[in-house]
């Protein structure tokens, strides 16, 4: 390969600009969380998943010829950003500013979210090409900075909870639990109309709960826990 042939533009594609969105809303989810600005650094997250679930969709829409694997590695990177550190950086400015004595533990739950959500990033790269699953091995990154977000907006937010939750999906991250690709057409179009309201200028409460928020949370613990019961329970037959 020449030194001509590294320009930047003859790498980057359309799913790959995607994919930067995906990484900018992370990254802006962390300077919202360092300035105390919680629900945006929330619906931020929430973002990232929305670009990072479409941006596979457009490489294939588009043919991506992707020999070098530039996409591959341009979307692990934002997901290490977006779905690793954004969240981590949550959990620690939530928690820090609400009280300090139990910042060392707060640090380390969110040191673990970076550390699994790298280790999940760098197996899922290496082990692509060598087993023939559609399937998820451990559960995907997405997914914690997903409940964290659900969790904060709908207005249940506890530190102690989160902290568990945190831990918990982390260490499940890397497991070798299978999560099947959720296909579900009529559950998906719930979820799409709930992010929807989820994010207009006006909420939708009771009781002083975020209702669309609260059941996008359920939505992804059910799918959480289900296949971890299933895992289990197949093991011990």
């Amino acid at each position: 390969m020449r030194i001509e042939d590294t320009n930047i533009k003859k790498f980057i594609a359309t799913s790959d600009v995607i994919s930067l969105l995906n990484m900018s809303c992370g990254f802006l989810s962390v300077i919202c969380s360092l300035n105390s600005k919680f629900e945006l650094a929330a619906l931020l997250m929430i973002f990232a998943i929305m670009f990072d679930s479409v941006d596979g969709w457009v490489a294939r829409k588009t043919n991506r010829q992707d020999t070098l694997g530039f996409g591959k590695n341009i979307d692990s990177l934002s997901d290490a950003i977006s779905f690793g550190l954004a969240p981590a950086i949550f959990v620690y400015a939530t928690i820090n500013t609400t009280t300090t004595t139990i910042e060392p533990i707060v640090i380390l739950v969110s040191l673990l979210i970076v550390i699994c959500g790298v280790l999940r990033l760098t197996r899922y790269n290496v082990i692509a090409d060598l087993i023939k699953t559609k399937d998820f091995i451990g559960f995907p990154i997405p997914g914690i900075a997903f409940i964290l977000a659900t969790y904060y907006l709908s207005g249940l937010y506890n530190i102690y909870i989160a902290l568990i939750l945190s831990i918990i999906v982390s260490l499940i991250m890397v497991s070798t639990i299978i999560y099947p690709k959720f296909d579900n057409v009529p559950v998906l179009a719930i979820s799409v109309i709930l992010i929807f309201l989820l994010i207009l200028p006006f909420k939708i409460v009771l009781l002083s709960v975020n209702i669309p928020a609260l059941l996008l949370l359920l939505f992804c613990l059910y799918y959480l826990i289900i296949n971890l019961i299933k895992h289990y329970t197949q093991r011990t037959n």
